[in-house]
């Protein structure tokens, strides 16, 4: 078990909240921050906690009893590389870094590999949930040696976010699979926020809603099985009103989306694995397409497409129940296809993930807690060789009953412009996974002709090549 110093690396909002969050749990706290302004800041601000700051990494690292445990809230790559470097000279051999940043796992591959060599145990370890997170539980997903993991485990468990009682922490495996999981937590994140803007337009551009109706709507849906953070902060948001206009916020704010690149990460990972990642690549996607605002205005103005759809929605209950139904599925498939990039990831890395408990992390003090993985946890508890959540009775048999919604929802978003790209791919996705034929074999013959890339044949084993001309 861990000593009750801790020490802590960076006071930035998550790194002052998280101290917080550790020193309400019976820990004492050292503080360091490069610049010791904030530190100072800091400190005068909770004087009557037990916090202790120092202002030479010397005298922070010195604070702290043996083995030290460190954790690190700093910016990813170089800064925490840099700050890595600065502690080592100070540091013995059993002593313990935790890297609570948002860091690329084969960065954190790299350090522990790194540190191991040296005598140092590094635990490359995602936290979820932002600054509320930080302060009040967030879900913690720490990867690195198994056996080390034991010291720090009580730490985790009391400052974790708490589900029915259960904290939201589990060991997730060797090296760089902590920031691994908590990077694909990032994908599915993007697609979620994506299907659920896309739902947004449907009902303020299509049903022309106003945003004091459409928080009615979310509020709804979260009462059922689509309750979830998001789900409930949107409802929120809708309500919100700008206090020097008194407009409602919602249409204040400029739709240029912004991003720190962990979408981005997954995407490229999905690349390299070559796994279908299409709902959360199309988030990614869409948010660049949104930072081209002085394009889109001059196109909105040079491509001036009238809608060919004049259909007025006569029955605004049933149409909106497609629209529930369309999101819930999205976000099945989305779900869906982030687990199956960490069974992919499980292989190629020679990582033993237990995507059962990596479900139940996220049930709470993170972004994509949602009642469902209440269900995922149980689907892969039950099997933990199931490839896809389509495959297993419960998704599938959803999946069956919602497409048909989902098909209408896409069909009446295309003739009214209303541009949907994760509900569109949510569907090419569903159909292109549950075809037993796709007009890939037309692809096979025509890298053939075109550059004798050979082909495989339905009805013989091996690679053949024909003469085309």
């Amino acid at each position: 078990m861990i000593n009750k110093t801790i020490g802590v690396i960076g006071l930035g909002v998550m790194g002052s909240n998280l101290v917080l969050n550790i020193e309400r749990n019976g820990y004492t706290v050292s503080i360091f921050n490069r610049t010791s302004s904030k530190t100072k800041c800091f400190f005068k601000k909770n004087s009557e906690k037990k916090i202790i700051p120092f202002f030479t990494i010397k005298d922070f690292i010195s604070s702290l009893k043996k083995p030290r445990c460190i954790i690190l809230m700093v910016q990813s790559g170089i800064a925490t590389d840099n700050t890595i470097n600065n502690i080592l000279p100070y540091l013995n051999k059993q002593d313990i870094i935790i890297d609570g940043g948002n860091s690329f796992y084969k960065d954190s591959i790299v350090r522990n590999k790194n540190l191991e060599k040296k005598g140092f145990y590094f635990f490359g370890t995602g936290i979820s949930g932002g600054s509320e997170g930080a302060l009040l539980g967030p879900a913690i997903m720490p990867g690195g040696n198994k056996e080390q993991y034991k010291v720090i485990e009580s730490l985790f468990k009391k400052i974790a976010a708490k589900y029915q009682g259960e904290p939201c922490v589990s060991y997730i495996g060797p090296d760089g699979s902590g920031h691994y999981v908590k990077m694909i937590h990032n994908g599915i994140e993007y697609s979620d926020m994506q299907l659920i803007s896309e739902v947004y337009a449907l009902l303020k551009i299509g049903l022309h809603l106003n945003n004091k109706d459409i928080s009615n709507i979310f509020s709804d849906w979260n009462k059922g099985e689509l309750n979830s953070y998001l789900i409930n902060i949107t409802k929120n948001i809708f309500l919100k009103k700008d206090l020097q206009t008194n407009k409602d916020l919602i249409d204040l704010i400029s739709d240029k989306a912004g991003n720190k690149g962990t979408g981005t990460w997954t995407v490229q990972n999905a690349l390299e694995l070559g796994q279908p990642l299409s709902l959360i690549s199309e988030s990614v996607f869409f948010r660049y397409l949104s930072s081209l605002t002085s394009e889109r205005n001059i196109a909105s103005k040079y491509i001036n497409v009238k809608s060919s759809n004049t259909t007025i929605i006569k029955n605004k209950p049933v149409f909106i129940e497609k629209i529930r139904k369309s999101l819930y599925l999205g976000k099945i498939l989305a779900y869906s296809q982030g687990f199956s990039l960490l069974k992919s990831a499980c292989k190629h890395y020679n990582w033993n993930l237990n995507l059962s408990k990596i479900s139940k992390i996220f049930r709470s003090g993170c972004i994509i807690q949602a009642s469902f993985l209440n269900k995922i946890s149980q689907e892969f508890s039950n099997n933990k060789d199931v490839k896809n959540l389509l495959l297993t009775s419960f998704f599938s048999s959803i999946a069956k009953e919602y497409q048909e919604s989902l098909r209408s929802i896409v069909a009446y978003a295309i003739k009214t412009k209303i541009p949907v790209p994760v509900l569109s791919a949510s569907i090419a996705y569903y159909d292109g996974y549950h075809s037993s034929f796709l007009s890939t074999n037309l692809i096979q013959a025509q890298r053939d002709y075109f550059g004798s890339h050979t082909y495989n044949r339905t009805d013989k084993d091996g690679s053949f090549t024909s003469n085309w001309i």
